[in-house]
């Protein structure tokens, strides 16, 4: 028997959802109607019955998490927000994709109040909400004792079709299912609508039956219109299901009400204005007011908030309790929640001397994960079923993997996310977005390419997520062409608040995790050689953590060059070859160009000098190299397959070749005569 209550309100209420996004959609003459008007009566029941949030603490630690995967529905979501009392005025419906609304076209972490991650990419957010339920197991695990439930929220998850249709939820689905996360439940809006029409033309599988195979709890109400009852149920039981995610399939209407309902003409247009009056008038609202809401829908929302302001109010008194029985814990606890990292953690950061082993960054890297671990317990991270090679897992580490199945625990913090490369990095921007925690998560450079729509976003959403991406260049040697990333370094280098590391040696690879750990609000991309590199005279942490430094200086050079990454030693052999001659080299290391850019023009313009021509060295695309030297020297296509050593040398990367191609540079612009000026004076002017 069911446990619903109806409510007198309950109907104006989805009523009020429906025309208000017939409204906001309507007003900005662009948007998406139909799924929020399909979706109100669900929306309802588990705003008004379920959902702990306080809108006037919108961070408030142990909320339940709500991710709107479908970015077609982002009205839904603004009406929701503006309702529960978040900062979200009705002039800010109004300004629905308007420029520096509120509001924008998709919804945006760090913009707008109450949006925990920024979606818009179908699957995106599906695969968001399967990390927000993994950071909530994990710290759960670690922190809650008995009698002290601290951290037990749900994360809630609306999606679609399209959202279903996409890899990257195929592949975060999977991973949750394994992980038995039975604090995830996933709405699934089965309207059967696309953008392109029915879907039957293109997306006729068996769902629930897919969702049965990844080991979720499968469940469906056949009257997501009307069935308030049937949704509450489902709710009710996901809830109760702890030993698997769940999925309810909700059989709606898309664009409710309106004279197109149920077609592709309602997905992605407005109403026309004569069908929103006739909306209006069908559930007894004033035909002739836009963005009307009765009294009685304000109070049913406002009485929710005040639930959740109830209910932090008992977490907090708990939580007090909790640092007199557990000190320690609860104050790493309330350390972790206010994003800051452990005192003097970067004084385990490895330190490295020329006479010191070379070894491939790749090793370097797990060396910092090594002495860092036991200082940040915040890190939590794993590898797409690369970790012999990437080399990640700590010595000692537990695996994060529900008890049950005996290889782990869920307060393990090494995560084995199997090959799934796109499906990680977006559940890594959900494991960041819960807060208290700091993710990485590895694969090889190229590889870093399939998870693109992730990386993305997280610069897009200020995730700080930390990508070891080893095998980086041409090094590979024998993996050939199809793994040598010659092109992936300027596309990563290009996208906005994107940290892109090429570190040299030992001291670069522990600046990198040193600027990526403080970077609060920016991802990280580490490219780490196979190859052994040496460690460089001149190299230091604090010098490589300014992006970009001097290694070799030189009076009254003849040139400089600039490189990054394995290419360095190269570079440096040049110089010393040149040197014999008496030709004067200066040398420059450039392990990251956006934390080089962001320091100030007198010292850019003192490592990057004018008076002598630069040129730039990198096995990849030359692409990008332009802003800093006056002649590239890379690439032009792909790599090749062979030992790696032979590799270089067939592109004429090596120490000789790079002397020879340095003397022709030098002397045409000997030739050309006249001052040379630093390819940087024009940017900076710019």
């Amino acid at each position: 028997m069911s446990q619903f209550t109806p409510e007198p309100t309950d109907s104006a209420s989805i009523a009020t959802i429906r025309t208000l996004a017939a409204d906001v959609v309507g007003k900005a003459n662009s948007g998406h109607p139909g799924a929020p008007m399909g979706m109100a009566p669900v929306a309802h029941v588990l705003f008004s019955r379920f959902f702990n949030a306080n809108p006037k603490s919108s961070k408030w630690f142990n909320r339940d998490r709500f991710v709107l995967s479908n970015g077609h529905a982002c009205a839904l979501q603004y009406i929701l927000l503006h309702l529960l009392g978040y900062k979200l005025s009705m002039d800010d419906l109004k300004a629905f994709r308007q420029l520096d609304s509120l509001t924008p076209g998709h919804p945006e972490a760090n913009h707008t109040d109450g949006i925990e991650v920024t979606t818009g990419p179908l699957g995106q957010g599906f695969a968001n909400g399967v990390g927000l339920a993994m950071a909530q197991a994990h710290l759960g695990a670690v922190y809650n004792r008995e009698n002290f439930d601290l951290i037990n929220n749900y994360t809630y998850v609306f999606t679609g079709d399209g959202c279903l249709m996409e890899g990257v939820a195929s592949e975060a689905a999977s991973l949750a299912g394994h992980l038995q996360l039975g604090n995830l439940i996933v709405i699934y809006d089965d309207n059967h609508i696309s953008i392109d029409g029915d879907t039957a033309v293109a997306f006729t599988e068996n769902v629930e039956q897919r969702f049965l195979s990844y080991g979720w709890q499968v469940l469906h109400v056949n009257d997501g219109d009307s069935d308030l009852a049937g949704i509450y149920d489902a709710i009710a039981a996901a809830r109760v299901e702890t030993s698997k995610p769940t999925i309810i399939r909700l059989r709606t209407t898309i664009g409710y009400g309106s004279k197109q309902q149920g077609t592709h003409g309602v997905h992605g247009a407005p109403l026309k204005a004569d069908d929103i009056q006739s909306l209006k008038s069908k559930f007894g609202f004033p035909a002739d007011q836009t963005f009307y809401v009765p009294k009685e829908t304000y109070d049913t929302y406002r009485a929710a908030a005040l639930r959740g302001a109830q209910l932090e109010s008992k977490w907090t008194s708990l939580l007090a309790k909790y640092g007199q029985a557990y000190p320690k814990e609860h104050a790493e606890l309330t350390r972790r929640i206010s994003g800051k990292l452990p005192e003097g953690w970067e004084k385990t950061l490895p330190v490295y001397k020329p006479a010191d082993p070379a070894q491939a960054s790749r090793k370097l890297s797990e060396l910092v994960l090594t002495a860092i671990t036991p200082s940040i317990p915040d890190l939590m991270g794993g590898s797409a079923d690369l970790t012999g090679s990437n080399l990640t897992k700590v010595k000692g580490t537990v695996d994060f993997q529900p008890p049950s199945t005996g290889l782990g625990s869920y307060a393990g913090t090494y995560i084995r996310y199997g090959v799934r490369e796109h499906g990680m990095g977006a559940i890594a921007n959900g494991l960041h977005a819960y807060g208290g925690i700091v993710p990485f998560v590895a694969t090889f450079m190229n590889f870093v390419s399939y998870a693109a729509g992730a990386v993305r976003l997280s610069a897009l959403s200020k995730h700080q997520v930390i990508w070891v991406a080893t095998h980086d260049s041409i090094g590979l040697g024998e993996d050939g062409p199809t793994h040598q990333p010659v092109e992936t370094a300027i596309h990563l280098r290009a996208i906005p608040n994107l940290d892109f590391w090429r570190p040299a040696d030992g001291n670069e690879t522990s600046a990198a995790y040193l600027v990526a750990l403080k970077s609060k609000e920016t991802p990280s991309v580490l490219s780490l050689s196979r190859q052994n590199l040496p460690n460089l005279e001149g190299s230091s942490i604090d010098r490589a953590a300014l992006g970009g430094y001097v290694l070799y200086e030189v009076a009254n050079e003849d040139m400089t060059i600039v490189s990054s990454g394995s290419e360095v030693p190269i570079a440096l052999e040049a110089a010393s070859k040149l040197k014999a001659e008496g030709i004067n080299v200066r040398l420059v290391s450039l392990p990251c160009w956006s934390v080089f850019d962001k320091q100030d023009e007198q010292y850019k313009l003192s490592v990057l000098r004018s008076g002598a021509p630069i040129l730039s060295l990198e096995a990849l695309s030359t692409a990008g190299w332009q802003k800093y030297s006056h002649e590239q020297y890379g690439l032009p296509a792909w790599g090749a397959s062979g030992p790696y050593l032979k590799v270089y040398e067939k592109f004429g990367i090596t120490g000789t070749n790079i002397a020879a191609v340095s003397k022709k540079v030098i002397a045409f612009y000997k030739q050309k005569g006249g001052e040379v000026v630093s390819p940087l004076v024009k940017a900076i002017k710019l």
